[in-house]
């Protein structure tokens, strides 16, 4: 299972276009609060469509409760401070029973520098031409999501 992790998310549209993503490949969304809108936010349903129905879409007080439960053994950090391990091997360390979760900072400031030092987290970074700021947050996550899912086999895809 894919868990995909926002950690106080500030726009909308980002956190809907995500959603949508996750509808259609399985991935599990938790969103961790503060959130920056009210989940009946119009641009957050116009970016989800009619898809936040399909989405398993969890809320989280705190960072500490979500990783709690999906106890994951490694979290990766997907940040621009992380180091430059891309993609993440998921294929020989990870069986069905197991979760490959990843780790999304706010929009405007990234993951703190205390969540990204915590153990047992991987903090690891997307490639990019020098010089490039960072790729937009919803486009980050697709771009993990089909990482992880090819290297996971697909599994659940319609064929």
């Amino acid at each position: 299972m894919i868990e995909i992790v926002l950690y106080q998310p500030e726009i909308p549209g980002n956190t809907g276009n995500i959603i949508r993503l996750c509808a259609n490949t399985g991935a599990r969304l938790h969103l961790i609060e503060p959130l920056g809108f009210l989940m009946e936010d119009r641009k957050l349903r116009r970016a989800g469509l009619d898809y936040h129905e399909w989405a398993n879409v969890r809320r989280w007080p705190n960072l500490d409760s979500c990783r709690s439960e999906l106890g994951a053994e490694v979290v990766w950090a997907m940040s621009t401070k992380g180091h430059p391990v891309w993609p993440p091997s998921l294929g020989n360390s990870l069986d069905v029973s197991q979760s490959a979760v990843f780790l999304f900072g706010p929009e405007t400031r990234g993951l703190p520098a205390e969540i990204l030092q915590s153990p047992r987290i991987n903090p690891v970074r997307i490639p990019m031409l020098p010089n490039s700021r960072s790729l937009n947050l919803s486009n980050a996550v697709a771009v993990v999501v089909y990482e992880a899912w090819r290297q996971l086999g697909y599994t659940g895809a319609k064929s």
